[in-house]
């Protein structure tokens, strides 16, 4: 599968089918209709628990930004695990939480990537501990807040990280998923200052280094159920992730109510304005050996999923209130991609011009259609549930427009000539794994280029 030619502009069209909102509606609907629609926030997940006593960190250190973003100071917490042999830090890896809802939750982070992943009951983090790493997780109070401020907060776990080490062993500094965007801009911002962050390796795990992708009719549902049922007063509604300044600067389309029509390759001013930033601190950091891992193939092959097919039907209330997804169309004009009604609230079709078939490309996947469809108590095929969140071409960081997106998602990474990444070296998994999953293939290269 090739790229069309962008003769015009990635957009999004809405066409209501209802001239306006009814002012009134009949006695008791809009109670109705907030008793179907999800509740809790749209598009966050849980972490994994492995069932067995979380580990206990050797450490804990409180930070605070290294610099106030937007007149408010971000902070969070690391949790730091002694490798082996060692009664204090001495050979640090800093690694930081990915993109979700509220505060980080760093025993879950240690129990996902401890889990074992190969029938050797081999663990990711036990190895690196092993051979004499040092853990620190670093997490946030607020993951969804803007990356720029929760880089001030990697840059005092990376000072707290020199000033706490024995001997003069380099860092290792990364994360996965926005962790690997968040310490990637923390890195080049203290090297843009003349800051020696002393960090030989930075690592990024499945990071949307170019953009990550959630389908936007189903960013356009959450906005729909969180217009119809307003959130109880100090809790989060449906649309919260999705509209949090994180998801506006990682998303590379994005759209910002139910009824918007417009451009949404970068349509946040949020997105521009933290690529105009990366640019301006050199876009990577310059002096640390770059490597990065994919959960998507290298081999330009993606999921079982055909542009524009149906993926569920939704329908209450005798066909009044409901929901039709499809999967996102191949580029065109005017491809539809699905619609809601609330009848006599709300009905609309949207249609996509010049979008990529983002759903089945290759890259690490997340469960965006199934979440959903589970909360609507739909049926949906198991090939549907989980599509590409990070594709593969963004997660290595191969160089291009990351606004345009002039490049073929279906690349075969592995025919690309050397320095067609910003990364120096990158691995991807042998098959379309979930979103910062470890697998034996991620591990094995992992451990072979920072452990051994």
């Amino acid at each position: 599968m090739t790229n069309s030619p962008m003769d015009q502009q990635a957009r999004v069209d809405v066409e209501r089918l209802l001239q306006q909102q009814a002012e009134t509606s009949p006695a008791g609907r809009a109670e109705e209709i907030a008793a179907l629609l999800p509740k809790g926030v749209m598009f966050a997940t849980q972490p994994s628990r492995s069932g067995e006593p979380a580990r206990v960190p050797d450490e804990e250190w409180t930070l605070t930004s290294a610099w106030p973003y937007q007149g408010q100071t971000a902070s969070g917490t690391a949790a730091v695990y002694y490798g082996a042999g060692h009664s204090h830090l001495t050979r640090p890896m800093i690694f930081a939480d990915g993109f979700n809802y509220g505060p980080s939750d760093l025993a879950g982070l240690w129990d996902h990537f401890n889990e074992p992943y190969s029938t050797s009951q081999e663990r990711l983090f036990d190895q690196l501990l092993a051979a004499g790493v040092d853990i620190v997780l670093l997490g946030f109070d607020v993951r969804h807040t803007h990356i720029q401020a929760n880089a001030g907060v990697a840059v005092s776990c990376i000072r707290q990280a020199i000033d706490r080490r024995q001997g003069d062993t380099p860092l290792i500094v990364g994360g996965v998923s926005m962790g690997g965007l968040v310490t990637r801009y923390a890195l080049a911002a203290m090297e843009s200052q003349g800051e020696d962050h002393q960090t030989e390796t930075y690592l990024s795990y499945d990071s949307p280094h170019n953009g990550a992708w959630i389908p936007l009719i189903l960013q356009q549902l959450a906005y729909f159920s969180d217009n119809l049922t307003p959130p109880e007063p100090g809790r989060p509604s449906q649309a919260d992730l999705i509209k949090s300044p994180a998801a506006q600067q990682l998303l590379w389309g994005w759209v910002e109510k139910t009824g918007y029509s417009g451009p949404v390759a970068t349509a946040s001013p949020l997105r521009g304005e933290f690529l105009a930033d990366l640019k301006e601190v050199n876009w990577f950091p310059s002096r640390p050996r770059k490597l990065g891992v994919a959960n998507g193939t290298a081999t330009g092959t993606g999921r079982e999923v055909t542009p524009g097919e149906p993926v569920f039907e939704w329908s209450e209330l005798g066909g009044l209130v409901g929901a039709t997804v499809h999967a996102q169309p191949a580029y065109g004009t005017r491809q539809h991609v699905g619609g809601m009604r609330a009848v006599p609230l709300w009905a609309s079709k949207t249609y996509t011009t010049e979008v990529p078939p983002f759903d089945g490309a290759p890259g690490g996947t997340l469960a965006s259609y199934g979440m959903i469809a589970d909360k609507l108590g739909v049926e949906i095929e198991d090939r549907h549930r989980s599509v590409c969140f990070v594709p593969s071409v963004s997660a290595v960081a191969l160089k291009y427009d990351p606004v345009d997106w002039p490049v073929d998602l279906y690349t075969d990474l592995s025919t690309m000539p050397a320095g067609s990444s910003d990364l120096d070296d990158f691995h991807c998994d042998t098959e379309n794994s979930e979103h910062s999953k470890v697998t034996k293939t991620l591990a094995d290269w992992i451990l072979e280029r920072i452990a051994y």
